[in-house]
């Protein structure tokens, strides 16, 4: 193709992206088309309040709303209503952030079908939206489409998931090679950059410690923190070395020990488990609970989970020795969670949901259980999943019910801090203040 020619299919491209990226908005943001014009408080009254900030719960909380944000929180006796308020009464319920997921990837499939789509990427942040999952951040996989859509939603009409994006997944031989990815990705503005440093169990060869060196030192040179996926201790080890931001993998070989403990905490890096990354490696080698739980089959179609209780694709993940590597792995991700928890090591929640057979939103609900099942408590889980999250990943305006932040919070009919998986009982999701509808 000569010049003149790859000019004018990249700006094809180019306006292709602009009108279906617009279109994308038009749907998946499904806007009010007065909200525009609103500015009257609304105030929801009654109910019990978690900050996600480890702050004593706000018994029988006022939480008002302005233009999306949070305008006052605290007691009845210590927050005037103005007068005209919108009053939602949310007497006997709890209200708690809405939660992040620090590690998915949004757009990447439907249903078990692989392939980033903007049709995708619009399907999952409404289907986060209605399971809680508030704020995504998307580590690979995001193009131009993801990116329009991570520019627009600092916006108080906004009912569908926040975004942030790692862009490609940096890989590479040469420097020079991840140096053209690095800076793809910086022509996007992405939030993050992200690396794999991972032999997949022996089958696959492991990005180099010079490249993944020149990967981090030349995205820091840029301004961006970068996330490391991990398996094994050493490398683990290897990447807060060589300057990484985040782990965000569990280490799944061995049991950490003092020395990764203290690189961890002295670089101040944030850790994501992903517990359920391993269990859907494993999991659909026979026919879990899921297939009957009525917070899983609102969302996931009955072509799906036939899909999935085909004998033959349940053998084939029954007998993978690479699914049962990973299920042998799980425990020693859990005890390492625990570990690093009791030490201080921040941690943050993540699932890498999103792939085939990894359900958004489902999967971030059971990534709180698994975390208490590991010995965390309800509170560091929220925290780790709301506030915590925001403030080391940077995430502004959300995260914590403070003044000033983005009104994204769930009404629970059941107090989470009792039992976690009192996260399920949804009675509704708001973002920037408005209700997200529970219609698919």
């Amino acid at each position: 193709m000569n010049p003149k020619s790859k000019a004018l299919s990249k700006n094809l491209y180019r306006f292709t992206m602009i009108i279906l990226v617009t279109t994308i908005c038009l749907l998946g943001c499904r806007q009010n088309n007065s909200a525009g014009d609103k500015t009257e408080v609304t105030a929801f009254v009654g109910a019990n309040i978690i900050d996600g900030t480890g702050a004593e719960t706000i018994k029988e909380g006022v939480l008002l709303v302005e233009q999306g944000k949070i305008i006052g929180i605290g007691t009845k006796e210590s927050i005037t209503v103005p007068k005209g308020a919108s009053i939602v009464e949310v007497n006997g319920k709890t209200i708690i952030p809405g939660i992040i997921d620090a590690h998915c990837h949004v757009g990447l499939a439907n249903g078990l079908q692989t392939g980033y789509s903007g049709e995708n990427v619009v399907k999952h942040l409404n289907t986060y939206a209605r399971y809680g999952i508030t704020t995504l951040v998307s580590l690979g996989d995001g193009t131009e489409i993801s990116a329009e859509l991570r520019n627009k939603q600092n916006v108080p009409t906004l009912n569908r998931s926040r975004l942030f994006i790692a862009g490609e997944v940096i890989s590479g031989d040469t420097k020079g090679d991840v140096r053209e990815i690095i800076d793809h990705n910086d022509s996007l503005k992405v939030d993050f950059m992200k690396i794999r440093v991972d032999d997949v169990l022996g089958t696959s060869p492991k990005m180099t410690e010079d490249i993944y060196k020149a990967v981090i030192e030349y995205s820091h040179e840029l301004g961006y923190r970068v996330a490391s996926h991990i398996f094994y201790l050493e490398d683990a080890k290897n990447v807060l070395r060589a300057g990484t931001d985040y782990i965000a993998h569990s280490v799944r070989d061995t049991l950490v020990d003092e020395e990764f403990i203290t690189l961890m905490k002295e670089n101040k890096v944030y850790y994501s488990p992903t517990l359920m990354r391993e269990v859907s490696t494993f999991v659909f080698g026979g026919e879990p609970d899921y297939f009957t739980d009525p917070f899983f089959t609102k969302e996931v179609n009955a072509a799906t989970i036939a899909e999935l209780r085909n004998p033959e694709r349940m053998e084939s993940i029954a007998k993978s020795a690479s699914a049962q590597a990973y299920k042998a792995a799980l425990p020693t991700a859990m005890k390492n969670l625990k570990r690093l928890s009791d030490a201080g090591v921040t941690i943050v929640m993540g699932t890498d949901s999103g792939p085939a057979g990894r359900f958004p939103g489902y999967f971030e609900h059971l990534e709180m259980e698994m975390m208490v099942d590991a010995g965390m408590s309800p509170m560091e889980v929220i925290m780790a999943s709301t506030a915590n999250t925001a403030k080391v990943m940077k995430l502004e305006g959300v995260g914590s019910l403070e003044q000033g932040k983005w009104a994204d919070f769930i009404v629970l009919d059941k107090n989470p801090l009792e039992d976690i998986s009192n996260t399920r009982t949804i009675s509704s999701v708001w973002i920037a203040g408005n209700k997200v509808s529970d219609k698919k």
